[in-house]
């Protein structure tokens, strides 16, 4: 697993290493020293600073590409410099670069542009002659190198509305978490990070990799039967969004996720369209009113009867007993409950203690609309920090909480993973449906229930970008990503 960590981290981490072990000048020349390693330069050079410490590194490789010959300027958004960063200006000075404060206009004639303007501690938007560099740095053409963090993307969220767009981000010490979150995906064509020396203060984030993904799963043993890989449970669907050929495909997205035995169970006004799509799965009818599913103890508790895991909610409507049925499953289940969809809406209009009182495990797999409904903080004010809400939200329900984005975010309150499998072509209907039935699935056989879900977000995205390798990002539906997840699985 790679380390990832917040601003906050950070600053306290760069912070400690000086006090105690490290110089800030020190530090400032690795950072730029690895910078200039990771870069096979050529052609004309211009470094771009604001008036920081991520300018101080641009420093230190401008000083450094004009030792080595390159041909190599500066441009700063002011004469004005931090303590550190002023000492290497004035060895690029000796050094003889070329240095210039912009003013306005098109950045012309070069091949490569280091961006040093912003860093990871900058909140807010761009203004003046900030802005317009940045904005000449994307239609400048050049290849573009963002030291420690895009200029203008938040370190924290991964958004900034106006945000250098880089074919190199240079990360600095540790990750960020807005190297992976929000925006990041289409500003950062490729990352890579260089170690100088800052040791982490509090926990990382953890971004699961492929080699922690293949640990889980293990070669199955012929002794065995479908029992041993568990029944798990589908509850979902109503007349308004019957969906057919979805829910089938979310039971056999279930099935290929390891799934030993899984029952979808609809209500009985939709059985007739869903029977025929179903090979492998069992079907059970549940009472039906108005075209949702009727509450009724004694199916309800058939439902979930020797299930291993259980998810909830995709497709179910807003009408009908939703609460009652969600009530009940979450005080009488012992095995994991998934909920997702119209099960979290419904859950955002119930007492939040049912879910730190229910008696089994419970993921939630809220997108940010979701998320929004059930915690009561605008989809705005979560954007700005996703991780810290998706934990504050652990913490307060007991709940595994599955935050969706084009990096999902899962955490218990207390440890969070990162999986950054996924694309563009995903954001269509039903991936989310297709997500909960691999997590039933492989919660159904393993009892690290956070890691279920962590796992589970990896191999769904995992499956959609070899479905989008195939249909494109435009034309993919949801049911492409299911056909691949067999393929993601025999990949690892």
């Amino acid at each position: 697993m790679i380390d990832v960590t917040s601003v906050e981290n950070m600053r306290k981490s760069d912070k400690y290493t000086i006090e105690n072990k490290t110089d800030p000048l020190t530090l400032m020349q690795r950072a730029g020293m690895g910078i200039y390693k990771s870069v096979k330069w050529r052609g004309k050079i211009l470094v771009a600073c604001g008036t920081g410490n991520n300018a101080g590194d641009g420093y230190v490789v401008a000083h450094l590409l004009k030792k080595a010959g390159h041909k190599v300027e500066l441009v700063l958004t002011e004469e004005r410099f931090s303590p550190d960063g002023a000492h290497y200006f004035e060895m690029c000075k000796a050094e003889n670069v070329p240095w210039r404060v912009y003013n306005w206009g098109l950045l012309e004639g070069y091949d490569m542009i280091v961006d040093c303007v912003l860093g990871t501690g900058f909140i807010g938007e761009p203004i003046g002659a900030v802005k317009e560099l940045i904005e000449a740095i994307n239609q400048s053409g050049a290849y573009v190198v963002s030291a420690d963090i895009n200029s203008g993307l938040n370190g924290d969220s991964g958004i900034g509305t106006c945000s250098v767009e880089s074919d190199l981000t240079v990360s600095i010490g540790s990750y960020k978490a807005g190297h992976y979150l929000g925006q990041a995906k289409d500003k950062i064509w490729g990352l890579t990070n260089v170690d100088i020396g800052i040791g982490l203060v509090d926990p990382p984030y953890k971004l699961l990799e492929k080699q922690d993904v293949k640990k889980f799963f293990r070669k199955r043993k012929n002794f065995s039967n479908k029992g041993t890989y568990g029944y798990i449970s589908l509850i979902g669907g109503s007349v308004q969004y019957g969906g057919a050929m979805k829910l089938a495909n979310l039971s056999a997205t279930a099935m290929r996720a390891g799934a030993g035995v899984v029952r979808l169970c609809v209500p009985n006004e939709i059985v007739g369209s869903v029977s025929p799509h179903l090979i492998e799965s069992t079907l059970y009818p549940l009472s039906s009113q108005n075209g949702c599913v009727k509450f009724c103890e004694n199916e309800t508790q058939g439902a979930i009867n020797g299930s291993k895991a259980i998810a909830i909610g995709m497709g179910l409507g807003q009408g009908g007993e939703n609460e009652r049925i969600i009530e009940y499953v979450l005080k009488s289940s012992t095995v994991p409950v998934i909920i997702d969809a119209d099960g979290l809406n419904t859950l955002a209009e119930m007492d939040v203690s049912l879910i730190s009182h229910a008696s089994c495990p419970v993921v939630l797999t809220p997108h940010l609309k979701e998320m929004e409904r059930l915690c009561g903080t605008s989809m705005s004010e979560i954007l700005k920090n996703p991780i810290k809400h998706a934990v504050s939200y652990a913490k307060k329900t007991g709940a595994t909480v599955l935050l969706k984005g084009p990096t999902t975010v899962i955490t218990d309150g207390e440890t969070v993973y990162l999986s950054n499998t996924g694309c563009a072509g995903m954001a269509t209907a039903g991936s989310g449906d297709v997500l909960s039935g691999i997590i039933a699935a492989l919660c159904a056989s393993c009892t690290d229930i956070l890691l279920c879900t962590a796992v589970g977000a990896f191999i769904n995205g995992l499956a959609g970008e070899m479905a989008q390798e195939e249909y494109g990002d435009i034309s993919m539906v949801a049911s492409d990503t299911a056909r691949y997840i067999a393929k993601a699985i025999k990949s690892l």
